[in-house]
């Protein structure tokens, strides 16, 4: 085997090694591209596991404006006792004394106290809890947001694998019926003497090639229909006909500087990371109001009834109370300073994810625009691949070229059409990805 005839079932087989996560088999179903995102959305485990965090952070947000409602207890108690000794003392007689009055037979007592207060002022803690809260719950929101970007990206990624594995595998098929077909011609002039038996041999084993390449090809398309259909939420034996139109590419694309300037407005990290800087902010503003005295009204009610010796109803309590902790003084600072620490840090992670956004859409750019490059470079390289394999096929037919070298040009024919192929769909995947990096890839 030539050195070219390994190279093109090592192109071949390693083509479908590539991450296409998307198809199945026995009931067919014709897909999308926005067919395909829909499905993945709708049975995201990812998006179910951030609807769940956003729902935890609108309680937490629920839980922080309650604080303002005030605080109501009440208890109560039943007792039994067993039969005291009670003295009662009087300043009648100058000294601790019995008297002689009726001995109290006390063997129950029943109470009740009910208690309310409301915070009137405790540094501000509240008012800027609630705000923290609600920053929080905007940040989950965008994180919900981004998840879903990142997973519509895959989708498109998936779709696009799974089209370029199934174009490959057409192309090698439609050569291994070529080839099929050139040994049955070739048995026919050996067995007629007008053609040497290695040459019959070499032809047979180019076919033998296209066969365990073609193998290859369907066992790697099967796994990749049973991840897609996963994915989609699809039965696993669905087969996918993909739309080949879904993923043409734009003939127009902005600038870098349109691009860049569009993820500053649209990228839900960029806007989940300022929350969370507007609620560290929040945080800062929570910790110097340990600073401050805590103000509060307070009310009750007591109700006892001790059978025989007292009863107490009507008796409410009014009252306004101040608290304040003197440990606050010194231990204050050093919250804050912690506080300050997230909110920096935070600021830090806001520039990196800058830089960061920058670089991957020049680098999505720059793959964009090769890509174009490459297209067109394989585009001519296809009509010179197929007119080599002609006029090869015409001088083998005058006994003017070997029949190695005619394989090698069926081969190229071959390697030719799959980059193309390849580079029209990689070319797809580059402006999608793009799109994402700006952050208006499924809007």
């Amino acid at each position: 085997m030539t050195y070219k005839k390994i190279e093109i079932v090592i192109i071949v087989f390693t083509l479908f090694l590539l991450p296409a996560f998307n198809t199945h088999a026995q009931e067919t179903k014709s897909l999308t591209l926005n067919e395909a995102i829909d499905l993945s959305v709708k049975n995201s485990k990812q998006l179910k596991l951030s609807k769940a965090r956003i729902d935890e952070a609108i309680a937490a947000t629920k839980e922080a404006t309650e604080r303002k409602l005030p605080e109501a207890n009440i208890s109560g108690s039943y007792l039994r006792l067993n039969k005291p000794d009670i003295n009662l003392k009087t300043g009648s007689g100058g000294a601790d004394s019995t008297g002689g009055g009726s001995t109290i037979n006390v063997t129950q007592a029943l109470y009740g106290i009910a208690n309310v207060s409301f915070n009137i002022y405790a540094g501000s803690k509240v008012k800027y809890g609630i705000e923290s809260a609600k920053y929080l719950e905007q940040a989950s929101r965008m994180d919900a947001d981004n998840d879903k970007q990142e997973i519509i990206l895959n989708t498109v990624s998936a779709y696009i694998n799974l089209y370029k594995a199934t174009a490959a595998a057409k192309l090698v098929d439609e050569n291994l019926a070529q080839s099929r077909q050139r040994d049955t011609d070739f048995t026919n002039l050996e067995q007629n003497g007008l053609l040497a038996r290695n040459d019959l041999l070499k032809a047979q084993l180019e076919t033998s090639n296209f066969e365990l390449a073609l193998v290859d090809a369907q066992n790697n398309i099967q796994l990749a229909t049973v991840n897609m259909n996963l994915m989609l939420g699809l039965p696993e034996n669905t087969i996918l006909t993909l739309d080949s139109a879904s993923i043409n590419p734009p003939v127009e694309v902005k600038s870098i500087e349109e691009y860049e300037q569009l993820a500053a407005q649209n990228r839900n990290d960029v806007k989940a990371i300022d929350y969370r800087k507007k609620a560290a902010g929040a945080g800062v503003k929570i910790a110097r109001g340990d600073y401050y005295p805590s103000i509060g009204l307070t009310g009750g009610y007591v109700a006892a009834d001790i059978p025989h010796f007292l009863t107490v109803t009507n008796a409410i309590n009014v009252g306004v109370g101040v608290k304040y902790s003197l440990s606050s003084l010194w231990k204050t600072n050093t919250k804050i300073q912690k506080a300050k620490a997230q909110e920096q840090e935070l600021e830090a992670s806001a520039a990196m994810l800058t830089d960061e956004i920058h670089l991957s859409i020049n680098k999505a750019y720059q793959d964009y625009f090769s890509g174009i490059k490459k297209i067109e470079v394989y585009s001519k390289a296809v009509d010179q691949a197929t007119e080599n394999y002609r006029i090869s096929k015409n001088k083998y037919n005058n006994s003017l070229l070997t029949l190695t070298d005619l394989l090698d040009a069926d081969v190229a024919q071959l390697r030719a059409k799959l980059n193309l192929v390849l580079a029209k769909a990689d070319v797809a995947l580059s402006y999608q990805t793009l799109l994402q990096k700006a952050g208006i890839l499924y809007q």
